[in-house]
């Protein structure tokens, strides 16, 4: 698991409630996005619409339920943003 996911976990979690809503990581990075991209914290081709946010969001919830633990977001964003 790399720092950059546990970083990034951390500015998308608006409520700091220490998961993932869908609309949680749609308007986090829609919010959020742009700036973390310009700091290195997100790769600027990781920038999407909201239908992006969401794809990213349904193949990081492994079990389900709708919503995303920091090691189901890790496991994602490592693997498709080559932080591993």
């Amino acid at each position: 698991m790399s720092e950059k996911a546990r970083k990034l976990f951390k500015a998308l979690d608006l409520d700091e409630n220490g998961t993932l809503s869908r609309v949680e990581v749609i308007v986090a990075l829609r919010t959020k996005g742009p700036s973390l991209a310009a700091s290195g914290d997100l790769p600027f081709w990781g920038l999407g619409d909201a239908d992006d946010s969401s794809a990213l969001f349904d193949a990081a919830d492994q079990n389900g339920d709708a919503v995303l633990t920091i090691e189901e977001f890790e496991a994602v964003v490592d693997r498709r943003f080559g932080w591993h």
